[in-house]
């Protein structure tokens, strides 16, 4: 499913990812420092300043977290946070001309699908261990006691076996396609904007494109958080 890409077109992505995360990282270390300092944690910044930003946009992400993963929401919000601010960055440079943005290549949203698949059957299997299979084998159609234990009857599991699958690894496809074709609509609708009109029109669509960047990353992360929630949900 990977692209084909020549090596300066690979120096290039490897550059935009570097990018993206050096101004992730960055940011990171600034509102650190400020929520550090004198009453940080305390006092909002007055005015609009980078770690309001931030703010508005971690307290939307938290409240997303709390209804869809579950009490355990804490322990996964870090690595699906990170996920949408590095996509959100990785977007927002696909609207700076001659710079592009790494969600703009397969091979990024692939990995970020690959990413995120992994995380979420991490949370199953350390969840419910072996018992985590049990969701690819369809519904038990009634209960037998055997050698002391307790066993669901599930007749139909090697036919949900051969379905529930390839559907799962799908997700990784669905994903990376999601993300790189609207990123792709997006950027390339505003770039044509950008040549055709004049100056001032185009900030109109500029906006437009910002909107979708952040909705994306959003929808990219929330899905994510629904995957990890589906995974800690005992299967029956």
């Amino acid at each position: 499913m990977f692209e084909a890409i020549t090596k300066p077109e690979t120096l290039h992505l490897m550059y935009r990812v570097a990018f993206a995360a050096g101004l992730l990282v960055a940011a990171g270390i600034a509102i650190r420092g400020r929520i550090a300092a004198t009453n940080g944690g305390i006092v909002p910044d007055e005015g609009m300043s980078l770690r309001n930003v931030f703010e508005v946009i971690v307290e939307a992400l938290t409240s997303l977290a709390r209804d869809n993963m579950g009490p355990e929401w804490k322990k996964w919000f870090p690595f699906v946070g990170t996920m949408f601010f590095f996509i959100l960055i990785s977007n927002l440079m696909g609207l700076i001309p001659n710079v592009g943005g790494a969600t703009s290549n397969v091979n990024t949203t692939t990995a970020w699908a690959i990413i995120s698949y992994g995380l979420f059957n991490y949370v199953g299997i350390r969840e419910h261990g072996w018992k985590y299979i049990i969701k690819y084998m369809g519904p038990s159609f009634g209960d037998v006691h055997l050698f002391g234990k307790h066993l669901h009857v599930r007749a139909l599991a090697p036919l949900f076996l051969i379905l529930e699958i390839p559907l799962d690894f799908a997700r990784i496809i669905t994903l990376s396609i999601r993300l790189l074709a609207n990123m792709f609509a997006d950027h390339t609708v505003v770039s044509v904007f950008l040549l055709m009109l004049p100056y001032g029109i185009p900030a109109i669509f500029l906006g437009l494109g910002m909107l979708v960047c952040v909705l994306q990353a959003f929808v990219f992360s929330l899905l994510t958080m629904i995957y990890i929630n589906i995974a800690l949900q005992e299967a029956h």
